[in-house]
């Protein structure tokens, strides 16, 4: 058995994915994140739907009509396909874990 809140001794200087069960149309990994942010000018543009729940940390997700989303622990969100976000910030102290669902919902 494994606890999604035990973090390595030492985290590296960029987010960490872990896959935890990957299957034909679904992905769910845990995502440790301590300060990193999408890089300037780019834009996750994903081919499947993403269910993800901040478990710890604060972070801010950006999206390309101009809104945000600030995230604490425990908010979740559902991010269809196709739909460009970006990671505008992320808590260091403590680290983020996320969990998060990729799939096309719709299939499931």
């Amino acid at each position: 058995m494994t606890n999604i809140f035990d973090l390595p001794s030492s985290l590296p200087n960029k987010e960490l994915f872990e896959s935890l069960v990957s299957a034909d149309n679904i992905l769910i990994e845990r995502i440790i994140s301590t300060g990193q942010v999408t890089p300037p000018g780019d834009w996750y543009d994903q081919d499947k739907d993403e269910w993800v729940i901040l478990l710890q940390g604060e972070a801010i997700l950006a999206y390309a009509d101009g809104s945000q989303t600030k995230l604490i622990v425990g908010d979740y969100l559902f991010i269809p396909a196709h739909q460009k976000h970006r990671v505008e910030y992320t808590s260091s102290q403590p680290p983020c874990i996320w969990l998060a669902v990729h799939s096309n919902m719709s299939k499931i």
